[in-house]
């Protein structure tokens, strides 16, 4: 039953073919579980370039809002629309947006050379900077400021210490660093900036991006359980809402955050950044699995294959990157500039695909995800999908399959982690795409059913269809009646798998 990571296998269109008017195409069925989502950009743009990342392995596509116009964003999700209609897959599309900007001005006579110990100021005057100050247009950063408080810039190469500061400047000593040139960002490492994460574009891109019909919105620069809750309000229930960690101040209200959120992006570049190097791989191992404890999906992001921009293999120390956050039972990892601006964009999924297939092939890997199984909450719901797992694996079943109107079933089925592909039915078409990103799911977006009996013949045909299962293999259905009660799983049936 297993299939290479971009055959199609099957014999006839999924409902969602048929739904869009498509032609009839086999469905692509991965051969992995862990998800792929990847960057579009100006190396990524052409019809023909989305599909073959498409069949090369990407499940979610990421429109990065700090890149591009309106325009350049809708086009590219219609060609995924129309992608979508062709194969009889489902596909999700997230919008990343930029999030605060924090920038120190331009210098009149370019780039300037700093030493260890001068005199630096900051502040908010307009002219241009020269070696002994330049102009830094964020009061909010000022308002925030204390002696001591040490400023990066440029990514941290170099580092500033706050000797005396007030609404409108600071007057700062250079700690280490040797250059620093136009418009080169500015972190505040260990303080709460008085700033919210959705600026005046990030408003206009989210009211674009939910206008046409994004299924997942990427927040940037969250600080507080409070920054989630503004941009929930905002999305109201039209698309679901990742909370990207990049704030160290994010992670002490962690708990929080997740909570609020449907899923969580652990981007490692900015946190980098702020963080000492030490600190961030306990960092992601820790934030994937609060969520993967709370049942959220969660993408490791950032670098992963960053030698991949220009390069058409990647290193060593990069593949072992991505195999860990694998390892760590990530729900999904991710592609930025490598096929964004990259020159060999289909490579860095194809490897990224191999790599993800190569650690969910070794016997480690179920033994790490094995004992880590989230405690089951004390409900019937949980109670019935940690017995569909053990009971999966006990009678070595084809997949688990879950019916599902919001996604709560599949998700909880996802939680466990199972070592078969979950096969989540669903008569919610964004429920279908929003769940692309989730572990090991694999979703079909069916017409309504009247009955369990109706439901589990519709199960045993697509699986059959879509080389979930072959011809007498079993299929562990969990699903709730009665139907479209959110949560409310409450059947386990051991079903066989027939041939039309």
């Amino acid at each position: 039953m297993t299939t290479t990571g971009t055959t199609p296998t099957g014999a006839s269109p999924t409902p969602t073919a048929a739904a869009h008017g498509g032609p009839a195409h086999p469905p692509i069925r991965r051969s992995r579980l862990t998800k792929i989502v990847a960057t579009l950009g100006p190396a990524s743009t052409s019809p023909e370039m989305i599909r073959k990342l498409f069949e090369t392995g990407v499940d979610v596509f990421r429109l990065n809002f700090s890149h591009g116009s309106h325009a350049d964003h809708g086009a590219r999700l219609k060609t995924l629309r129309e992608l979508e209609a062709d194969t009889g897959r489902p596909i999700a599309i997230m919008a990343d947006l930029q999030g605060p900007k924090l920038r120190v001005a331009t210098f009149a006579n370019g780039p300037i050379t700093l030493t260890a110990g001068q005199s630096f100021r900051l502040d908010l005057s307009k002219e241009p900077g020269d070696s002994t100050r330049v102009g830094m247009f964020h009061p909010e950063i000022f308002a925030a400021l204390t002696p001591d408080t040490d400023l990066l810039l440029d990514d941290g190469r170099v580092r500033l210490r706050v000797v005396s500061c007030g609404p409108d400047h600071a007057e700062t000593v250079v700690i280490s660093g040797t250059k620093l040139s136009d418009r080169k960002g500015v972190n505040v490492p260990g303080v709460v900036l008085p700033l919210s994460p959705l600026t005046k574009k990030d408003r206009e891109d989210l009211a674009f991006a939910l206008e046409i019909g994004v299924d997942w919105v990427a927040l940037s620069f969250v600080q507080r359980p409070e920054d989630v809750a503004e941009a929930r309000r905002l999305i109201g229930g039209r698309a679901s809402l990742l909370s990207k960690l990049e704030k160290p101040q994010a992670i002490t209200h962690l708990a929080e955050i997740i909570e609020l959120s449907d899923g969580i992006m652990v981007a490692r570049g900015d946190l980098g950044v702020e963080l000492p190097a030490e600190d961030v791989p306990t960092l992601q191992k820790r934030i994937v699995r609060e969520s993967r404890r709370a049942g959220k999906p969660v993408i490791v992001a950032t670098q992963m294959l960053e030698s991949m921009v220009s390069a058409p293999a990647p290193t060593r120390a990069e593949a072992s990157d991505v195999a860990t956050a694998v390892y760590d039972g990530a729900d999904a990892v991710m592609l930025s500039a490598e096929t964004a601006s990259g020159d060999y964009p289909l490579e860095a999924v194809s490897i990224m695909d191999r790599i993800t297939r190569r650690v969910e092939h070794d016997p480690l890997y179920r033994t790490i995800m094995d004992a880590q199984h989230p405690d089951p909450q004390q409900t019937a719901a949980d109670a019935i999908t940690a017995a569909a797992r053990q009971v999966a694996h006990t009678i070595q079943a084809a997949a688990i399959v879950t019916y599902t109107t919001s996604g709560s079933t599949t998700l909880r089925a996802a939680r466990e982690r199972p070592e078969q592909p979950i096969l989540c039915l669903t008569s919610a078409l964004e429920t279908a795409r929003r769940l692309q990103l989730v572990f090991g799911v694999h979703a079909v977006h069916t017409s309504d059913v009247a009955n369990f009996s109706e439901m589990v013949q519709k199960a045993t045909r697509a699986a059959h269809k879509d080389g979930i299962a072959l011809e007498g293999q079993r299929l562990v259905i969990t699903a709730g009646v009665p139907f479209g009660t959110p949560g409310n799983t409450n059947i386990l049936r051991i079903a066989w798998v027939e041939a039309e």
